[in-house]
């Protein structure tokens, strides 16, 4: 019998009555532990709240990427699995883990679903979900151009902007304007503007937008902001700024 209560914790109240909770509820099944029920697990608040439901919205995403090629490969979900070890921990990621296997077995109604994720989360998160989800897309070592369509529908559903989509893809897409799409500007920009985009992305990006997810989600923000400087480095050295 699969118990996910350690792994859930409190605070999905918002999943009740939409699409999330209708998938999520099919993990759960009629699972309980000896002193936990599935409706207190559900409907408990606490301080992990933003944090659960960030990772239960994860966990729903990420099978719609594993599944968007038509196939969910071996490598794929022994990368997950790691990648939720780092998130999550050893414990949780094993729970984790089996609820993703479970939500696969699931048809996805995605639209319905971001939209409800969009309206439960903040912005700097719903940015994290898709940096997230093509860290998950590579993890086969390439990004199949159904997972990148997915997560390119996914992304409109969230309210995010085309430049910042193109953003968090050029991280993924290395190419000669890679760096200035990081930033969300042109090739053409002007010295100024570099300095001034980079000073706009450091705060948009920077880790503390996400630290209300806890300490499990660190690793990913560090590198998303690592990416950013990284970034504008590279233009500096190509331009001579100092």
């Amino acid at each position: 019998m699969r118990n996910y209560s350690k792994w859930i914790g409190g605070g999905l109240g918002w999943f009740l009555g939409g699409p999330v909770g209708a998938i999520i509820g099919f993990a759960f099944g009629s699972v309980v532990d000896s002193s936990t029920s599935r409706s207190k697990i559900l409907t408990s608040t606490g301080p992990s709240t933003a944090h659960d439901g960030f990772a239960a919205s994860l966990v729903v995403l990420c099978a719609t990427v594993m599944k968007a090629d038509g196939k969910v490969l071996k490598s794929e979900l022994d990368f997950v699995k790691n990648f939720f070890v780092r998130q999550f921990g050893e414990e949780k990621a094993q729970e984790a883990i089996l609820m993703l296997r479970d939500v696969l077995k699931e048809e996805i109604q995605l639209t319905a679903i971001a939209r409800q994720i969009s309206i439960h989360v903040d912005h700097p998160s719903k940015l994290e979900l898709i940096h997230l989800l093509f860290n998950i897309a590579k993890a086969d070592g390439h990004i199949d151009f159904a997972e990148e369509k997915t997560i390119n529908y996914i992304a409109s559903l969230l309210d995010i902007s085309a430049s910042e989509y193109a953003s968090i893809k050029a991280m993924f897409y290395k190419d000669t304007e890679s760096a200035y799409r990081i930033l969300e500007i042109s090739k053409n920009s002007t010295d100024d503007e570099v300095k001034k985009a980079y000073r706009r992305m450091a705060v948009k990006y920077h880790p503390d937008k996400v630290s209300h997810l806890g300490d499990d989600f660190k690793q990913t923000a560090e590198e998303k902001f690592k990416n950013l400087n990284e970034a504008y480095n590279q233009i500096k050295k190509e331009r001579g700024i100092k």
